[in-house]
Parts: structure tokens; sequence; C-alpha cells
């Protein structure tokens, strides 16, 4: 039987030992939350299981709370893992798990609360309707998206507004997500298209001192012989008018001389071409450098809108940055409000240096004493800046972090690395 490739097979593996209903994405239904086990009057509230959640919600939860690896780790258990299945592939059928009372979906129930602990310890102080709703909105303020997202859905006091305007707000993340970084995809085919014109024009160069060098040396070759030709043609004894001779002589000598001086030329500028294109190629490894980072976020950003696009946004949000402070050099200003509103919506403090267009360079050393990250655009900033910042970092043992570009998607990237979650917790 065709099983369609390793989404087909691994849902087959599934279907052998877990039957599995198929997912409907529709619009929300009145009731979000369906409670199968009684609650007990004398007994605390308990917290909403995933497979009593609506099945509208699990896309949303399984991409926003739980990250791929994660999932592979939950799959892997039930013995039910494809090595080549993509991330796609596993979101759907960690969706449709979480639909079942069984054993799947109590492992997924585990592995989000394991992941999101302190989230649900922070709601579990919530006794009310609102209180649980200014939890939320606090931790939509500050950026702490999927912790959050999977404690209120679960929480005994959420109710139907609750949860579906949390659903709402997720939903809407990832569509800003997407136009932020249009912006970046188009760069990237600039990028693509600089890139081939650069091959052509180095195999052009190439072919065309080739073929120069090759008729000169032709051309050399031609002379000698001429010269050989003629002198034995007409040996001095034999020869009545030894003006002609040397005349001959000395105008293939100057054929001669004229065509070495050309080749000189010519092997001068082949050596120059030879430098100009090892500098090429170095900024074409840069260029290709670039076009993979780029293809790496472009990839990540539309596998997680097919997968999800509640996915997308828990990946363009930044982590929390409580006690941290973040000195930004270099840059285009037009960009720094928009950075700093990133950093502080995740608790950070942010400072700016431009990198010596407006501010004086002697001012960085005090800017960085108070940073505990320091990071800048490798494309936006001066070489001489750029090394005054990490010299200063050496010398206090601060961390520096280098961006791929000037834009928010490489500076949210840099905050998302477990280098700076460390900086968090050593601050706090």
């Amino acid at each position: 039987m065709n099983t369609g490739g390793p989404l087909g097979r691994l849902k087959t593996s599934v279907s052998e030992t877990l039957p599995l209903s198929t997912f409907e994405l529709a619009s929300l239904p009145p009731a979000l939350v369906e409670r199968r086990e009684a609650q007990t009057a004398s007994g605390p509230p308990r917290r909403t299981k995933i497979w009593e959640l609506s099945t509208h919600l699990h896309c949303s939860v399984i991409g926003t709370c739980l990250s791929t690896g994660e999932l592979r780790q939950v799959l892997r258990k039930l013995g039910v893992t494809v090595p080549e299945c993509s991330d796609h592939d596993l979101h759907s059928i960690g969706v449709e798990l979480a639909g079942r009372h069984d054993r799947a979906a109590k492992l997924l129930h585990k592995a989000l609360d394991e992941r999101h602990r302190v989230s649900i310890n922070q709601f579990a102080k919530a006794t009310t309707e609102e209180a649980v709703r200014s939890l939320w909105r606090e931790a939509v303020r500050r950026g702490d998206i999927p912790g959050a997202y999977w404690a209120t859905l679960t929480h005994p006091f959420a109710t139907r507004a609750i949860i579906g305007n949390a659903f709402g707000e997720v939903h809407m993340l990832s569509h800003l997500v997407g136009a932020a970084n249009r912006a970046d995809i188009g760069r990237l085919r600039q990028l693509e298209e600089a890139n081939g014109e650069l091959l052509a024009r180095l195999d052009r160069q190439q072919v065309a001192f080739r073929n120069a060098v090759v008729a000169h040396d032709a051309t050399i070759a031609d002379l000698r012989q001429a010269l050989a030709r003629e002198v034995a043609a007409k040996p001095t004894s034999a020869c009545g008018d030894q003006r002609v001779m040397e005349q001959l002589v000395a105008d293939l000598e100057r054929r001669l001389a004229l065509e070495t001086r050309r080749i000189a030329v010519l092997i001068e500028r082949l050596e120059c071409s030879r430098a100009t294109i090892g500098e090429e190629r170095a900024a074409r490894t840069v260029l290709d450098s670039e076009n993979r980072a780029l293809r790496r976020e472009l990839n990540s950003i539309e596998t997680s809108l097919q997968a999800c696009n509640s996915e997308a946004s828990a990946k363009a949000t930044p982590p929390r940055l409580e006690g941290l402070t973040l000195l930004y050099v270099g840059g285009y200003p037009h960009q720094v409000a928009r950075l700093r509103d990133l950093v502080q919506a995740a608790g950070g403090g942010f400072l700016h240096h431009d990198g010596g267009v407006e501010h004086h360079l002697n001012l960085l050393a005090g800017l960085a004493s108070q940073a505990n990250l320091v990071v800048f655009p490798v494309d936006c900033i001066s070489h001489h800046a750029a090394h005054l910042a990490k010299q200063l970092c050496r010398q206090t043992h601060k961390r520096y972090v280098p961006l791929r570009s000037a834009g928010a998607t490489s500076l949210l990237a840099a905050l998302r690395q477990p280098e700076v979650a460390d900086l968090v917790d050593v601050a706090n």
C-alpha cells in the first residue's frame, strides 16, 4: 500500500497502535473546554487536560508551546518516529494525538507541563478570572508567549472569553512575523542574483585571459620560426645584400620585443585579475554564508507558517531578559526605536551607540561597562568601532554577539541563543 512518503509512513505506524481521528480546522465552537471527568465538590479545582481542550486549539498549542525536538522525543517514546519525517509532518501527528485520551496524549500533556513549569506555577497563584486575564496580558507585554499560553488554556479559572482572546492574539502574532520578514526575503533574492552574476563574470574573465595568453604565445612561436626560416634561407655567405638581412633581423627583433612587452602587460593584468578574483571569491563566500543564514531563517518561517501561524509568532518572540542590559553598537538610526521596544518588551534594558557617526567613540567604554551583553550588526558598523567593542568586552569580561544584519530578525535570533539565557540567569 502506498503510504505517501514519510508522513504517510508515520501515520500508518501510529494507526497500527493508536487509532487517530481526522483533524479538521473550522471556526471555534461554543465550548472550548469539555471536562470528561467529574469535578469533586470538595476537592480543589484542577487544570484542564490537553484532550479536554477543543481540537481547534490543539494546532496552536503544539506549534506554540512545544518545540520540534521535544515533540520528536515524545513520539520516540511511542515508537512511531520516522527519521526522515519533516517538522511539519511531526506537527500534524502531534495535533492528532492531542485529542486522544490515551497514553500519547498524556505524554504530550506531561511534556508541556515540564517545559512550562515556571509559567504554570506563576499562574497557579491566580484564583479568579480577572487574575488569569491580568497574568496573560503581562506575559504578552513581556513577550513570554509559549508558557503563558499553555498555562492560560489549562487554568481552572480560564473562561471561554479568556481562551478565545489568547488564541486570537497568538494567531495574529504569526501575521506580524510574516510581514516583518518580507524585507529579509527580498534581500535574499537580491543576494542570490548578485551571486549568479559574480560567478558568470569570473568565468568570462578566466576564459578571456586564458585565450589571450595562448594567442600571444602562439604569435611569439610563429615569429621565432619565421626568423629561423629567413636566416636559414639567406645565409650570410650567400647573401649579396648584408643590409637587407640586417634590416630583416632588426624588424623581427622589434616585433618580438613588442610582443614580449604586450605579454608582460597581459601577465601583469592577469595577476591583478587573479587578485581581484581572490577578493571576489572571498566576497562570494561571505554572500554564500549570508544566503545560507537567510535560507535557514526563511525555511524556519515557512515551515512554521505551514504548520500553524501561531508557531511562527512563538519563534519570533524574544525570550525573557529581566535584569539584562543590552548595548547595541551601530545599525540604522531609524531602527533604533523599534529595537529598543523589542528589548524593553522582553523586560531588558537597552543602550545604543551609533559606532562613531554622531556619538564619540570615547563614550563606548562607559556604555559597555553598564551592559551585560554587547551586540553589533556586521553590515552596518565601521571596522574600528567593531574592533573597539570587541576589545572592551574582552577587557571587562563581557559577552559580545556579532549580528548578521541590522534587522530586527537577527537581533531576535541572537536573543534566543542559550548563552543569552545564561546571562539572564546570572544577572538575576
